[in-house]
């Protein structure tokens, strides 16, 4: 089971429409089974996510969030009237989703959530978390709270059973951020299971549109697939770890993020 996961970086930069070849491409190469997309969008009566799984044959899922706010007041016409969410695309069919809301004491406004869907793997349900955590350091507290809420999440046992729990997304803290001992202390870094490089980075300041004002982020692994175990009796076996979309197409970079992802035995 191949799992990725990718912050697409919504319709920001001006160029979304001609990045939207290399995000394709990248998947059709890398042939993920599970891909969870943060800063994905919805509009005109679809999703990214949607269309993406049109074009590479799979099935597709999508969530609003609240992270980041949409921009106000839009950048370019292509903004207007499109949301920031999570998505979902899958090799097995989704028999459900559900959203949950992160808690968030701190930062005003909506919600940022969680995507929860329950996918028809052939060994029994699959449950697979989309999600993106607070990235603002003056927002310490939710950063802290939203990480104790999604390591419950993830070991809910109503999850339990013969596969991997999945939490995958853009969680904006490095692996040695202290606020994430909690999750980390109850899932597998697949990362670091699979013998990926512990130097490397998926938000890459070499990029052209890399956003440097994150100083606390910038050059660190901030994306993640993260498992547990479906029972306490098995283990899960990582096969390897890789980075993608780290090279332009068509002279773009597809985003302003590397994708990540790990081969998994289910």
């Amino acid at each position: 089971m191949r799992v990725m996961t990718w912050n697409v970086w919504w319709r920001f930069g001006g160029n979304w429409r001609e990045r939207a070849a290399g995000i394709r491409t990248t998947l059709e190469t890398y042939q993920p089974d599970v891909v969870g997309l943060v800063e994905t969008w919805a509009a005109d009566g679809t999703t990214q996510a949607d269309v993406l799984a049109k074009q590479l044959g799979l099935h597709a899922a999508f969530a609003p969030t609240s992270l980041p706010p949409e921009p106000d007041p839009v950048e370019e016409p292509g903004q207007l009237g499109a949301v920031v969410g999570l998505g979902l695309l899958s090799r097995w069919p989704i028999l459900r989703t559900e959203v949950r809301e992160l808690p968030h004491p701190q930062r005003p406004g909506p919600p940022p959530t969680a995507l929860i869907s329950t996918l028809d793997h052939p060994r029994g349900n699959l449950y697979v978390i989309v999600t993106c955590r607070e990235w603002e350091p003056h927002y310490a507290e939710d950063r802290a709270v939203q990480t104790v809420a999604l390591a419950e999440l993830v070991t809910d046992p109503a999850f339990d059973g013969p596969l991997p729990v999945l939490l995958i997304g853009d969680l904006n803290a490095p692996p040695d951020e202290p606020e994430l001992a909690p999750l980390r202390a109850v899932t597998v870094d697949t990362w670091e299971a699979g013998g990926g490089d512990p130097g490397a980075t998926t938000l890459d300041s070499l990029l052209p549109y890399a956003p440097l004002e994150a100083t606390t982020l910038i050059d660190r692994r901030i994306d993640h697939v993260l498992v547990r175990p479906g029972r306490p009796d098995t283990a899960v076996t990582v096969r390897g770890a890789f980075i993608a979309g780290d090279r332009p197409i068509n002279g773009l970079y597809p985003s302003d993020h590397y994708a990540i992802g790990a081969d998994l035995d289910p």
